[in-house]
């Protein structure tokens, strides 16, 4: 458990109001982040950028590491990675970020607070907010923040791309799941998220991919009547483990998925779908135990 939940929209927004693939600009030539927010910085310009979301902190360290001067305590990766850590996602230390002098902070609309985020615009930063639903806008928003950072688009992510350009053909699924990512109260994947994205072109439908709320609360005997063919664990936001399984699902095949390889997206990307399809594929092993 951490204090990445719960995850939030800010309200009414528009959310990639530029073209997936390319650099976003305002008609005068102005940057453009993922809500169509002016971010004021000239590429060439940033030498020093702070990240408050851990797929983004490993984008960028493994793309270009000197960059890099501060992350959040949950930002696990690369290994080994030596910056100076600035509080949670939810709970920024604002004045630490300040103090760094970034040229760029990076946030997600998701993961961290509006509030914080304003109060680090007050301070006089540069904040830019990713918030991709679906791979293909992932992959846009990865090239447009490198760009923004004046980095060429990496090789890692090419090769992200080539991964997972030949998954979905849109036939039907081949399961349908419920995917938990909380409990105390349990809620589940809804519609339009990132992670439920990802799962489609893996060939995994959600039960709960047409409900209203991206989040949803569920009780166990909810999920139970949607009869779902597997229940998907993941072990991020909320480790999850075999024996969080409720009794409601206990004749429904688990699979033990990596959150990490779920929803963030970044280089982990490259790995994602070989380490999903495996855990997917070695869920039926575990069906009645305990």
């Amino acid at each position: 458990m951490s204090d990445r939940w719960p995850y939030r929209r800010w309200g009414r927004s528009t959310v990639h109001p530029v073209p997936p693939e390319t650099l976003g600009h305002d008609d005068e030539g102005v940057l453009l982040d993922d809500l169509g927010t002016r971010v004021d910085v000239l590429p060439g310009s940033v030498r020093r950028v702070v990240s408050l979301v851990p797929s983004l902190t490993e984008s960028i360290a493994e793309t270009s590491p000197g960059l890099l001067v501060g992350a959040t305590d949950w930002c696990a990766y690369p290994a080994g990675l030596e910056v100076v850590r600035v509080g949670g996602t939810k709970s920024p230390r604002v004045s630490d970020v300040v103090a760094l002098g970034p040229d760029l902070v990076l946030a997600n609309e998701e993961e961290n607070r509006r509030e914080d985020v304003e109060a680090l615009r007050a301070a006089g930063l540069v904040v830019w907010v990713t918030a991709p639903r679906t791979l293909a806008q992932a992959f846009g928003s990865l090239q447009r923040m490198l760009g923004a950072c004046g980095l060429e688009r990496p090789e890692w992510l090419d090769t992200a791309r080539r991964v997972w350009a030949n998954t979905y053909d849109g036939s039907r699924p081949w399961v349908t799941a419920a995917v938990p990512v909380w409990r105390r109260p349990w809620q589940v994947l809804g519609s339009d998220t990132f992670a439920g994205d990802v799962l489609a072109h893996l060939g995994v439908g959600n039960v709960f991919g047409r409900e209203a709320e991206r989040y949803p609360k569920v009780s166990p005997a909810q999920m139970r009547e949607r009869r779902p063919g597997l229940l998907v664990l993941p072990d991020e936001p909320f480790r999850f483990t075999l024996d969080d399984r409720p009794d409601e699902l206990a004749d429904v095949p688990v699979a033990l998925l990596s959150g990490r390889h779920l929803t963030w997206y970044g280089p982990s990307l490259v790995s994602a779908r070989s380490v999903l399809e495996q855990q997917l594929l070695g869920a039926h092993v575990l069906v009645g135990a305990r």
